[in-house]
């Protein structure tokens, strides 16, 4: 491993261009999630002229077009089923969106309730998502997106057009030639593993090998030998020397998952690799040289553990020469319709089936059923990208078949227990209006500040006064709940539920007797978060 990957000036100027983000305005935007044509699902329409000028935009089966975010190709949704008396989608009062339904035009619902006459959502729903069914033939996710939409680095394997997303692959465009150790953080089946890969083939050492290791996997004691190798008679059963994954991984890339699961030695050992470049086998007495590109992943509060002595705080700053956060999938659910049929492809192929996603009669029921793809939007995801992965291989494999996709009881159950709250008796719902003088809205923002306006203590400030409840703090500070978010990843005071080990959790819950408000003020994270924290992890009383 060469010297330069820990030189302050390299690991500066990778901060530097991670921190460069192109200006955008945030409007709203419907993305295909179901469509009797599956080809057509992640296809999306940004609903610009209503930020821009306050106008109405209309859809129905004929219009507008929608496009896959940087293809040339744009065609309207088409379904037979569909009206060509169009829905409308308008300014509505206190920078909220107005959805019109026609009384004899297409029919919608939210959450399983037709739609009469018109709805309205705050933009805090927009910011979560909001599916829209259409004549049970086709959902649409109404959510916000960044306008003008910034040219595409390539997908560099990885699946979805989200905002977030795009910064990922960002990200690592801008580290992936540098010489320099790259930390990624994210839950647990978020896709850190893909983003180290993207990082390796898009970096000088392709050619070279990539080694990936779970350190959380490993026997505690054999972990020293398995990254550093052995000298023959190092110790009972070490018959023979062995090189390990460190001098395996040289001239490639070496990356390791669950870093925060190290043991205090291992540590140590990773903190001298960085600085020299050197291994010290186990048992033996001369170092070894390695060239490694290093990348570790995490999904711990790695913050948190070097307060309770588990971690190295050198460590830490050697490990992070560039951070890259992967987000959550609930966070980006625009991606999630594109990663189902992704998947979907692949066990349909494994189950010699693959026909069943080819073209259908335009009077066939859909593929994917509309309440179906409603679940799946709606659903938390705790296991991320991995759990969409797992249940979208269970529905194939449970629909072998049959012409179109089927729940059981069970997995229907499974989706509705952690669901999305869906906007719906909380907003307003009016008899269709006249053609008044809506106000028009500059921004697509009920902010009446800007997030750089709103410093970390401030905002640290605001959350201890609302008891970390997100909705109140943004009204507080007259920020958005999505801007909180930006703030919270930015900082270095403040975390997510997310961010919290099981271990801490678990301690926690102990001690405060399971009592929630009181692990909220402990723990200094959204209770809504931590709630459902305390439910994966089976805890009782959560």
């Amino acid at each position: 491993m060469q010297k330069k990957i820990s030189d302050d000036s390299a690991t500066t100027a990778a901060n530097a261009r991670g921190r460069e983000r192109p200006t955008a305005r945030t409007v709203p935007a419907l993305t295909i999630v179901a469509h009797p044509k599956s080809e057509r699902i992640g296809e999306r329409l940004l609903l610009e002229m209503l930020a821009a000028a306050g106008r109405t935009a209309s859809l129905s089966r004929n219009a507008p077009d929608f496009a896959r975010p940087g293809s040339l190709l744009a065609r309207p949704l088409g379904d037979a089923f569909l009206s060509r008396k169009p829905v409308r989608f308008e300014p509505g009062a206190r920078g909220r969106l107005r959805l019109v339904v026609p009384e004899d035009g297409t029919p919608v619902r939210v959450g399983g309730e037709p739609v009469r006459g018109s709805r309205e959502f705050t933009m805090e729903a927009l910011a979560a998502g909001v599916p829209l069914e259409l004549s049970e033939r086709v959902v649409l996710l109404l959510h916000l997106a960044h306008a003008p939409e910034v040219p595409s680095v390539g997908d560099l394997g990885m699946v979805g057009q989200s905002e977030r997303l795009r910064r990922v692959r960002e990200d690592v465009c801008r580290v992936a030639d540098l010489n320099v150790p790259v930390l990624i953080r994210g839950e647990t089946g978020s896709g850190k593993e893909l983003v180290a890969r993207a990082l390796h083939q898009q970096s000088p050492r392709r050619d070279g090998p990539f080694i990936s290791v779970n350190l959380g996997a490993l026997p505690r004691e054999l972990v020293s030998a398995e990254l550093f190798g052995v000298q023959r008679g190092a110790y009972t059963g070490a018959m023979k020397d062995r090189e390990g994954i460190f001098r395996a991984a040289h001239g490639g890339t070496l990356f390791l998952d669950e870093v925060g699961e190290a043991p205090p030695e291992v540590q140590v050992a990773l903190l001298r690799v960085l600085e020299t470049g050197e291994v010290f086998p186990v048992g033996g007495q001369a170092s070894v040289h390695v060239d490694v590109r290093l990348i570790t992943a995490t999904d711990a509060h790695l913050e948190e553990r070097i307060r309770q002595g588990l971690f190295k705080a050198p460590l830490l700053h050697r490990l992070a020469g560039f951070e890259i956060q992967v987000p959550p999938l609930r966070e980006r659910r625009e991606d999630i319709g594109p990663l189902f049929l992704h998947f979907a492809r692949q066990e349909l192929e494994a189950t010699g089936e693959a026909s069943r996603l080819a073209a259908r009669e335009p009077q066939d029921e859909p593929w994917l059923p509309t309440s179906l793809a409603v679940r799946l939007v709606r659903y938390e995801w705790p296991g991320n990208v991995r759990q969409l992965r797992n249940v979208t291989r269970q529905l194939i494999i449970g629909s072998r078949g049959l012409p179109h996709l089927r729940v059981d009881a069970r997995l229907e159950q499974e989706l509705d227990s952690a669901a999305l709250p869906l906007p719906g008796h909380s907003l307003s719902v009016f008899p269709a209006p006249a053609n008044d003088n809506t106000p028009m809205f500059e921004d697509l923002s009920p902010s009446r500040r800007k997030p750089s306006d709103v410093g970390e203590q401030e905002l640290l400030e605001a959350l201890r006064a609302c008891a970390w409840d997100l909705k109140a703090t943004a009204e507080r500070l007259g920020i958005s709940r999505a801007s909180i978010y930006m703030i919270i990843e930015k900082s270095s005071l403040l975390r997510t539920a997310g961010d919290l080990s099981p271990e801490e959790i678990s301690r926690c819950f102990r001690e405060c007797q399971g009592d929630l408000d009181q692990m909220v003020k402990r723990l200094e994270v959204s209770k809504r978060a931590l709630q459902r924290r305390v439910r994966e992890l089976g805890l009782a009383g959560g």
